[in-house]
């Protein structure tokens, strides 16, 4: 019952039945993951689609001298993976898990089988797949037109949002962001003593709090106004 409650929040097979739901279940093994094991590698040479139930997971690339550059943090009800077919390709990417993450898996097979033969989850993903490319589009232009300082507070807000619609019981107190200075940078793509300096400043503005692994978001009209500014 916990692995088809858990499908049913994720938002491609919202509305299905539980027939429906069992039969996805059935051929989606779950895994479980600990926190900062990499579970995917450019090895992997299978094409699996991942579907994100607990914890939150980053994708991440590295630079030279091993540095690491976060493409995208995921939340509970995320799909992703190697699926051409779906137009989900890692490229040289990992996948690491954030917190303790339970994950599942399907193949090829599976995925033409039991989610692109309903038009309705079809055309789901391929929402999906536009909002993603949207952020990918919004995090580019944030990257050449704004200063590092509203970068990270564009990044805060966005953030923000999505973890306070994560999927019950992940959802995160409102106003707030559960990452380090570190894993901040690597998503911005800058160094941690420059976000640092960044947060110290929003901080001095009184539109932040720091604590230890957290962020939290103390006026988030005044953040806003910052990044349009």
């Amino acid at each position: 019952m916990d692995k088809l409650w858990c499908l049913a929040e994720v938002d491609i097979f919202q509305d299905l039945s539980p027939t429906d739901l069992e039969q996805i279940a059935a051929r989606a093994p779950m895994q479980t993951v600990g926190a900062g094991a990499v579970f995917f590698s450019p090895e992997c040479a299978s094409e699996v689609l991942f579907i994100l139930k607990r914890g939150r997971a980053r994708l991440f690339r590295l630079w030279s001298a091993g540095k690491a550059f976060t493409t995208a943090i995921l939340r509970p009800g995320t799909i992703f993976g190697e699926m051409v077919m779906l137009g989900q390709q890692m490229q040289d990417q990992y996948a690491e898990a954030l917190d303790a993450c339970v994950i599942c898996l399907m193949s090829k097979i599976d995925v033409q089988a039991l989610l692109l033969s309903d038009p309705r989850i079809a055309a789901r993903i391929a929402e999906t797949l536009g909002r993603r490319l949207l952020e990918m589009e919004h995090r580019l232009s944030s990257t050449v037109f704004k200063s590092l300082t509203q970068r990270v507070a564009d990044t805060l807000l966005s953030l923000e949002h999505t973890e306070s619609h994560a999927v019950w019981p992940f959802r995160q107190p409102h106003h707030e962001v559960c990452l380090t200075h570190e894993q901040l940078a690597e998503f911005i793509g800058t160094y941690r003593e420059t976000v640092t300096k960044a947060l110290s400043e929003l901080h001095d503005l009184g539109l932040i709090e720091l604590r230890r692994g957290r962020i939290v978001l103390l006026d988030p009209e005044a953040l806003a106004a910052l990044v349009q500014a």
